[in-house]
């Protein structure tokens, strides 16, 4: 059986991984990764496309010129994709963010693991814990630097106003702010830095023990070698 200790460091760490969890299946799940304005011309108007989408879907509406509104609606963003390039962006996006999402997993396997047993294998260890936070940390990383680049460098917005109205001329400019779905992957970086310091801590720990342990004779006490 695992020393307090390690029972309580390793417990700690599985908090941490199993929150990261939680919050890449909110990533995943919610709508609310970036709004936009997008503004056109269409004739002698002006119209304006209010867009609210994540990686699945999203809502739009129109403002004609004074405000005229036309009625909200929904729509599937792989649908409304006409660019490949957009289209491959998105899917690569959710392809590492359910990659991140497999690494927290087995992070959170490994953390258990060693918090109700002493394993063996020295990757089921925290070698293992090192090793799957540091993917999954990466990967979030590389899905916080690719959205971004989908939106702004392939025009992601735009190219979904032209799929949510017709008869939209001119591009006049957009403004974008990123939403809770996009600024709460920096919160899974900070808990798979956590869970590997966490396990950092240990770790030295056990290892300035096992040193202490191994010191020669002639670093004893001496009253410990007369004895």
């Amino acid at each position: 059986m695992p020393s307090r200790k390690k029972t309580s460091m390793f417990a700690c760490a599985f908090c941490t991984c199993v929150s990261s969890f939680v919050v890449i299946c909110v990533v995943l799940a919610t709508p609310q990764w970036v709004s936009s304005e997008a503004r056109f011309s269409r004739g002698s108007s002006v119209v304006t496309v209010s867009l609210t989408y994540g990686l699945f879907s999203g809502t739009c509406e129109q403002f004609v010129d004074a405000g005229l509104q036309v009625s909200q609606t929904t729509f599937q963003v792989a649908d409304a994709l006409s660019s490949t390039r957009s289209r491959s962006l998105n899917v690569a996006i959710i392809v590492v963010l359910v990659l991140a999402l497999l690494s927290s997993l087995l992070s959170s396997g490994f953390t258990c693991t060693n918090t109700v047993s002493n394993p063996y294998q020295t990757f089921l260890g925290p070698v293992g814990v090192y090793t799957w936070n540091s993917v999954c940390g990466v990967l979030t990383l590389l899905a916080l630097i690719l959205f971004p680049v989908n939106v702004q460098g392939n025009s992601l917005s735009e190219e979904l106003a032209h799929g949510c109205s017709t008869s939209l001329q001119t591009h006049l400019g957009s403004k974008h702010t990123y939403g809770y779905s996009y600024w709460i992957m920096l919160l899974i970086l900070l808990l798979n830095a956590a869970s590997l310091i966490i396990i950092y801590f240990y770790d030295h720990a056990r290892y300035s023990k096992k040193k202490e342990q191994e010191r020669p004779i002639e670093n004893a006490p001496k009253d410990v070698i007369l004895f």
